[in-house]
């Protein structure tokens, strides 16, 4: 399952920083086809090499596999700083945020 889903979700993640698979490669280290391998599916990262990487995109391990969420780093600052709201502007916050989620495309 991972083995499928992991090359997708790196070459989206990878693709939404605006980087090439090459720069990337060469970023955290290793060989210029690196990331294009993984992205093919010719290869898995080791652990370290995934930490890596989730470093390299600025997110956690646990946010790499959220397939739910397209821009997981920009989603961390939203919930950093809805924890400093007072209760009366988080409540105008989440009314807004429901609002939208129901808003049609």
């Amino acid at each position: 399952m991972y083995e499928e889903e992991f090359p997708i979700r790196l070459a989206k993640l990878r693709t939404k920083k605006g980087v090439s698979a090459r720069d990337m490669s060469l970023s955290i280290g290793q060989n210029p086809g690196y990331i294009n391998n993984i992205e093919t599916g010719k290869a898995l990262p080791s652990m370290s090499s995934f930490f890596f990487i989730c470093e390299y995109l600025n997110i956690s391990p646990q946010e790499f596999f959220d397939n739910d969420s397209d821009y997981p780093e920009k989603l961390r600052t939203v919930l950093e700083n809805l924890k400093r709201l007072n209760s009366k502007q988080f409540e105008n916050i989440s009314s807004i945020i429901e609002d939208l989620s129901h808003t049609k495309k």
